[in-house]
């Protein structure tokens, strides 16, 4: 008996494996432009799937695209969702902004334009659904850091969407009476030192968002500050680790789908 045992793990183990390597992830650049804008977003998905899947349209921070941003649309694609990582600044041609100056003079001009920030995350949305692989019905939006305010405005557009999450966002200057254009649930995962987004800042959504009957979760992370996804203190390090878990777990939920595993 203890050998069948043995045997059966064993090959439980194989078959486990032979699927973890079947899988295969793709990456690709897809162009689409915005009001004379050429604009390049990154995709990424288990090329070994076959059919529509749930889609993640992804907001990276002020960054952009960068690598690291990249990483992370990878990552989240691992869960067996398609992910495009939308270019909000114009990579398409060529703006990637790499120090701090930079990267605020290119959220500036959007903080300061929303409705040009909405154009031109509507643009991305419209061409993400536009992949045949795409489940319309399934939608959510992540955004980091600057993403989280893009996040907010795309969702108070209404779009079709079943759920929206910020990561270590800022939250300015909303229409108040916006959100109860809100499709799905929105995450709010945040620091609860964050100097950049102070508690006043993220409470007044919370407010707009209790107002407009949005269902929404808050997960503070204590003695954490502003970008928290690159830790540097203990603290951080475990909002990162815990973040990771609240995301797919909150994705599982409101795409009502099994995701696979990590």
């Amino acid at each position: 008996m203890k050998k069948i045992t043995m045997l059966a793990t064993a090959m439980a183990a194989a078959v486990a494996f032979a699927s973890s390597a079947q899988a295969e992830m793709k990456t690709e650049w897809v162009d689409y432009t915005q009001g004379g804008m050429k604009l390049k977003a990154y995709v990424a998905y288990d090329d070994s799937k076959t059919g529509k899947r749930p889609a993640i349209f992804m907001v990276p921070s002020r960054a952009g695209m960068s690598a690291e941003q990249l990483k992370l649309a990878e990552m989240w694609s691992k869960l067996g969702y398609i992910v495009f990582a939308a270019d909000i600044f114009g990579y398409g041609q060529g703006i990637l902004p790499k120090t701090a100056p930079e990267q605020v003079a290119q959220t500036d001009i959007y903080r300061k334009d929303r409705a040009l920030m909405k154009a031109r995350t509507q643009a991305g949305f419209d061409t993400m659904l536009k992949n045949p692989l795409v489940d319309a019905s399934k939608v959510a939006v992540i955004g980091y850091c600057f993403g989280g305010t893009v996040a907010v405005e795309l969702a108070e557009t209404g779009v079709p969407i079943v759920g929206m999450i910020s990561v270590h966002g800022s939250f300015r200057n909303f229409t108040p009476e916006a959100a109860k254009n809100i499709k799905g649930r929105v995450l709010i995962l945040h620091g609860a030192e964050d100097p950049v987004a102070p508690l006043t800042e993220v409470n007044s959504l919370i407010d707009q968002l209790r107002i407009a009957k949005v269902g929404f979760e808050l997960q503070l992370f204590s003695g954490t500050q502003h970008a928290f996804t690159n830790p540097k203190n203990a603290a951080e390090e475990r909002a990162d680790r815990e973040y990771k878990v609240a995301v797919p777990r909150f994705l599982k939920e409101v795409f009502g789908v099994e995701t696979a595993s990590r």
